[in-house]
């Protein structure tokens, strides 16, 4: 589980000339994302952004962005990009090393959703749901909001099994309703669905965009499935070298079908700068 807290950042310095266009830039992209919803996830912006370990090069380097409430980000890039640091480091489990962090928009939970499930082997399925609830009231009500959450995810007649007598997709599936059991603000995915059966992944994939829709929550996808991306996501940050290449909205409306012309050249435009360096 995740830090309650995330940490915060106060007192920008003046923006320049430069962060004024970038910001007008990030809210271009991404002003479209969720007619059909009120918002109540939370905004988050970088300013200057800065990560090493151990003194060596940075592996996010100076990074600026702005991710208004709600919207739904996808990160790719190669492996070493410096994708899963970001996430950590929005998440408040790594420190900076420069920069500034702002979370908008309150206390809502954080939360974040593993490739593995790691649920707890001598617990039930309901109660491995709870534990992403903090000791706060009955454990009634703690036991009725685990079961609402197993009941969006399809699996309310699973709660009394043990995790070892699922298979891989219904395992993931507790692990969602439990990052979504407490109304997180902001939900981050990293590579959630990286070891499912293509047909499960799909199943999935739909399953977290129309919870997305339903709860209104940020969230933040890393993933190295550029189609995954496409499929899922309001705007989509290509990280290279600790820094972001591309930051690309995605304008096709949902619901979003496979095989549609204009995700397939996205996706070609995205891959062509991964693999071939250019956009």
């Amino acid at each position: 589980m995740i830090a309650s807290t995330l940490r915060r950042f106060e007192g920008f310095a003046p923006t320049s000339r430069a962060n004024l266009r970038r910001d007008v830039l990030d809210r271009e992209a991404t002003r479209d994302i969720t007619r059909d919803r009120t918002a109540t996830g939370l905004g988050i912006t970088l300013r200057g952004l800065s990560k090493s370990f151990d003194g060596g090069a940075p592996v996010i380097d100076g990074l600026d962005l702005h991710i208004p409430a709600g919207q739904f980000v996808a990160v790719v890039g190669r492996s070493g990009c410096g994708k899963s640091t970001l996430l950590r480091l929005i998440l408040g489990l790594e420190t900076p090393t420069a920069g500034r962090i702002a979370i908008e928009g309150g206390e809502a939970p954080r939360r974040i959703m593993f490739q593995e499930p790691r649920l707890l082997p001598w617990a039930r399925v309901l109660d491995n749901v709870a534990v992403g609830l903090t000791r706060d009231g009955r454990k009634a009500q703690r036991r009725a909001r685990a079961a609402e959450a197993l009941a969006e995810v399809g699996l309310a007649e699973k709660a009394g099994q043990w995790p070892a007598t699922l298979s891989g997709g219904q395992r993931q599936r507790v692990a969602l309703a439990r990052a979504l059991v407490s109304h997180p603000g902001l939900l981050a995915l990293d590579e959630p669905l990286g070891a499912l059966d293509a047909l499960t992944r799909i199943d999935m994939q739909a399953m977290i965009e129309r919870i997305w829709r339903a709860q209104g929550f940020t969230a933040l996808l890393v993933t190295h499935d550029v189609a995954e991306a496409v499929a899922l996501a309001d705007r989509i940050l290509v990280v290279e070298a600790g820094r972001i290449a591309l930051d690309v909205p995605v304008t096709v409306p949902r619901p979003r079908r496979r095989g549609d012309p204009d995700l397939a050249a996205l996706e070609g435009r995205i891959l062509d700068h991964l693999l071939d360096g250019r956009a």
